[in-house]
């Protein structure tokens, strides 16, 4: 295993996204790494399955935009489909899976958090689909998956707005279950986690496979619209500007 990403596994897995001298951004090395880590995960079988991002400041914060800054549509295209590789393997994941969302959840980040059962937040982490001002939209799910949590007003207000939202509002929407202290979010994770992991393994997987059956009834039109749309964004002058000023760290200047 890459170690872009880390992987322990027992009754209760570990999965972290290891590259927090860059946010734990997903460049598409880390992004295969991740899809691998959590294919390793299921093999071995475990009872509960934890998700979170190495450091102190960061889950992770999106896609790597300075890759994304140039690609075709079909590069961009790819780049959606080993996104999806990735939400929907944690969907499917056959055991809970819970997000500690210990810092910043920009973009992908926040969509590989909406794709996990359970999202646990650090009282420092803010989340949000920042999408909008790169001249592109949520391209891993969140367009599907955001308002099933919050609801439609509130998923349109953070996706039209690329609104961020700390760790108190974001628990107010729906969007995580719990709020804890920083230093007390490994622990409150590790002994949800336990509980989860002494509950009777073939009803939980029973259980999450009919929650998971309601998700799927409409999205995958969705999710099939969104891939197309957010490829379909790279090359247009909007997604070139927002993406330039991201990397040059200045204002975007949308026509």
């Amino acid at each position: 295993m890459s170690d872009l990403v880390l992987i322990e596994t027992g009754a209760v897995s570990t999965i972290t996204i290891n590259r927090p001298d860059a946010l734990n951004s997903l460049n598409v090395d880390t992004l295969d790494a991740l899809g691998d880590a959590i294919d390793e995960a299921a093999a071995a079988d475990p009872r509960a399955l934890v998700l979170t991002g190495a450091g102190e400041k960061a889950f992770a914060a999106g896609a790597d935009i300075a890759y994304m800054q140039d690609i075709s549509t079909e590069e961009a295209q790819a780049y959606a489909e080993r996104g999806h590789r990735v939400v929907n393997a944690l969907e499917a994941f056959p055991a809970p899976v819970i997000a500690a969302v210990n810092g910043y959840a920009f973009g992908g980040g926040c969509e590989i958090a909406l794709a996990c059962d359970l999202r646990v937040a650090s009282e420092r982490a803010v989340i949000g689909q920042t999408e909008i001002d790169l001249g592109i939209i949520p391209g891993w799910g969140g367009t599907q998956r955001l308002p099933r949590l919050v609801g439609d007003e509130m998923a349109r207000r953070m996706i039209f707005f690329g609104e961020r939202v700390d760790a108190q509002d974001a628990q107010e929407y729906g969007l995580v279950g719990d709020v804890v202290a920083h230093d007390e979010l490994d622990s409150y994770v590790t002994e949800m986690a336990e509980e989860l992991a002494s509950k009777p393994q073939f009803a939980m997987q029973a259980a999450k496979e009919a929650l998971n059956l309601e998700r799927r009834r409409e999205p995958e039109a969705g999710l099939a619209y969104e891939r197309r749309a957010w490829s379909g964004l790279f090359g247009t002058a909007d997604q070139r500007e927002g993406m330039a000023a991201f990397v040059e760290k200045r204002d975007p200047e949308f026509n």
